[in-house]
């Protein structure tokens, strides 16, 4: 393997080598037999994922409740979906609520985050497993993989998944194209600013596994800054010894155009500016701005003389505060 001049940190290099495992560590049944009376639930948040989402709620629903007593819980959040999506996984057997319905009484927020909040309150397992509802060819070892540490090493408080994942383009298929947004963003700005989070292969994966304990005691970002706010909120509250990461092999799902994964890009560097903030590393709580300035292609009279429409978006992000916070009468 080829490695430049440069190393990692000590701190990195050691959590590396033994905080980082593989799914294939683990079978099933092995965890089943481990977990005693631990409650084990999977969350899968969906808008518009009715390709995808009973295929995903049937194989954990065979391999890990029916075939090995693992999982005693799946629980998909709509999340305003339009298609078919809650009726499907119903019929799958995964319990469907509605992200609406969950957070009703409290402000509304748009994005992933606020689905993933929504799921961990309406489940009840001890340890929870949060899998995205866009994944083909799903395996349930993506389930067992998020498992495997937090069930057999009482230390560990939070595991999340990486993999190889394929862009798929109409003539090529490149083999790890498609953490786009980790290497122009997220990589660099953790890597400058948390250093200790460096060895992350993959922080912005959607699957992750964490003991509710831990979970409800962190906010959740409501946008695509979901994701390295949790890393960087959970190495704060529990340190980086309790983090642990799981090769979960190859990850296939729908990949975003370049403008969408520059919004993308925004709101993630608009959430760690939050926790720089925090860290006392910039004077001011928020970033100059939060809009986001993008041109496409069109004709248009905003400038005359280019062939380009300008589109403005707010990237801007909101919180749902740590569920230990609140009420649990209001999340329920």
């Amino acid at each position: 393997m080829w490695h430049s001049h440069e190393t990692a940190s000590p701190i990195v290099e050691a959590w590396t080598t033994y905080r980082t495992g593989r799914a294939t560590q683990w079978t099933a049944r092995q965890l089943a037999a481990a977990k005693g009376g631990t409650g084990v639930s999977v969350v899968i948040p969906a808008r518009d994922e009715q390709a995808t989402i009973g295929a995903i709620v049937a194989t954990i629903r065979r391999e890990l409740i029916e075939k090995v007593p693992l999982v005693d819980e799946i629980v998909v959040v709509d999340s305003r979906s339009t298609d078919a999506t809650a009726t499907i996984a119903r019929r799958a057997g995964a319990r469907v609520v509605s992200q609406d319905r969950l957070t009703r009484g409290l402000p509304r927020m748009e994005g992933k985050g606020d689905a993933l909040w929504a799921g961990l309150a309406a489940s009840t397992g001890d340890v929870v497993a949060f899998v995205d509802g866009d994944l083909r060819e799903f395996s349930a070892h993506f389930v067992t993989g998020l498992l495997g540490p937090l069930l057999t090493e009482a230390d560990v408080e939070f595991v999340k998944g990486f993999y190889h994942r394929p862009l798929i383009g109409p003539a090529s298929v490149e083999t790890d194209g498609g953490g786009r947004v980790t290497e122009l963003a997220a990589r660099p700005l953790l890597n400058l600013f948390f250093p200790e989070l460096a060895g992350f292969v993959q922080p912005l994966a959607g699957e992750y596994a964490g003991r509710r304990r831990t979970l409800e005691r962190i906010p959740f970002v409501s946008g695509y800054g979901v994701e390295v706010g949790m890393l960087i909120d959970l190495v704060d509250l529990v340190g980086l010894d309790a983090l642990a990461q799981v090769d979960l092999g190859e990850r296939k799902h729908r990949h975003q155009g370049t403008e969408a994964l520059g919004r993308m890009a925004a709101q993630i560097m608009v959430t760690a500016w939050s926790r720089m903030h925090r860290r006392g590393l910039v004077a001011d709580p928020m970033p100059p701005s939060t809009l986001l300035t993008q041109f496409r292609r069109g004709v248009g009279d905003a400038l005359p003389n280019l062939d380009r429409q300008i589109a403005v978006t707010d990237t801007g992000v909101t919180e749902r505060p740590p569920l230990a916070s609140l009420d649990r009468a209001v999340a329920a």
